[in-house]
């Protein structure tokens, strides 16, 4: 599982709809904004395609209807946040074993118009039973029905072994509303203070209403192709050079006492292995952030930082723009929108392409996404092919 891909997968061609609500478009309208965007972005038609994966959208064959293809593979995901990492990952893996020759991956949410909320009744979707655990409410205990409450409760337990500060959240906060305001796509970009952060009021003791993603609509699409072909293509093609991920599902109801070290660990491991690199040669990190605790096991897990050090590290202005590691360089779910990972994984495109004018890294060679969840996963993202 360590060895280099082949065929060279890269990200050919990117295309976004705008962010926050939009009312007037159905989630297959915001998935055709989308596909149609990223095709124009490298050149390509839906004549070209002959892999289609959909992330959140009811209805694969609605979608491929709609847009006049005839895939010859196909997959339809969960609209669970750790999906956008598992989708990369499998279509890399079929362009790396010829399956495939171009391969489109399409996420579309409608959830700021539909009135979504994650929490509540443990059979909705979003609610941490159908997130962390089972279907059924018995599997969701002392009350934890959704998300929140469940970082809530691993933010305290780590507050409790390490020290960490609610400060050391603020600085996550206040970092990424920073670098969304260089955004002009971000829903949020307004900035605030430390101050402002620690006034702002309480969702679930610790965590306040800055520590918490957004709700929005918008959607996604990326084209995935060969090296060979992505360099005859209108924009300069970024590699895919490391995917991994490692499932911790046991006891899963219930926040894990390593905060899911363990299976950071075995992704980080892996996904350098197949990339050749380590983490001093990353550029930038962007990193699943539905709460800003996860941002803080994360850094510790993929070891970027001591376990029981994220807090102090962090507010050492690591993440910033201009620092060692800038990360979330578009806001991420906190400030830009809540795209459950894919928004990070086109923000790691645009980067290395060097299309990110005021947020824009220095001389970028490697993009690192990671996402902590029981299905933890990592993607490595490079200039050049290896």
């Amino acid at each position: 599982m360590t060895q280099a891909l082949l065929n060279e997968p890269a990200v050919a061609g990117i295309g976004t709809t705008r962010y926050g609500k939009l009312p007037d478009y159905d989630i297959y309208e915001l998935a055709q904004w989308a596909l149609k965007d990223a095709l124009d972005d490298c050149g390509l038609t839906y004549a070209d395609l002959d892999g289609l994966i959909v992330n959140r959208i009811p209805s694969y064959s609605h979608l491929a209807d709609q847009c006049g293809i005839n895939p010859d593979y196909v997959l339809s995901t969960p609209g669970h946040g750790r999906f956008s990492g598992i989708c990369i990952q499998t279509a890399a893996h079929l362009i790396s074993s010829g399956a495939v020759n171009t391969i489109a991956l399409v996420y579309a949410n409608d959830g700021g118009s539909a009135g979504i909320s994650y929490g509540g009744d443990a059979s909705q979707f979003g609610g941490a039973a159908g997130a962390y655990g089972g279907a059924d409410s018995h599997w969701t205990p002392y009350g934890m029905t959704s998300p929140g409450a469940f970082h809530a409760l691993m933010m305290q337990r780590h507050m409790h072994l390490y020290g960490t500060k609610s400060e050391d959240l603020g600085e996550i906060a206040k970092t990424f509303r920073h670098h969304a305001s260089l955004n002009p796509a971000a829903v949020m970009r307004e900035e605030f203070t430390i101050e402002q952060y620690m006034q702002s009021r309480f969702i679930c003791d610790p965590l306040r209403l800055l520590d918490y993603c957004l709700i929005n609509d918008g959607a996604v699409a990326m084209i995935m192709t060969s090296g060979s072909r992505s360099r005859d293509l209108r924009k300069p093609p970024v590699y895919v050079r490391g995917v991994a991920q490692a499932s911790d599902f046991t006891d899963s109801s219930f926040p894990p006492e390593d905060f899911w070290s363990g299976a950071m660990n075995r992704v980080a491991t892996k996904v350098h292995g197949m990339a050749g690199t380590t983490n001093d040669d990353m550029s930038g990190l962007m990193i699943y952030d539905n709460f800003t605790p996860t941002v803080l096991v994360s850094l510790e897990g993929f070891g970027f930082c001591p376990v029981g050090e994220s807090g102090r590290w962090v507010n050492e202005g690591h993440l910033r723009l201009g620092q060692r590691f800038p990360t979330n360089t578009n806001g991420g779910h906190l400030s830009e929108s809540y795209l459950q990972g894919w928004g990070l994984n086109v923000e790691a495109v645009r980067q290395l392409r060097g299309e990110c004018d005021a947020r824009q890294i220095d001389s970028p060679a490697f993009i690192q996404y990671m996402a902590a969840t029981p299905i933890t996963t990592s993607i490595i993202y490079g200039k050049d092919s290896k």
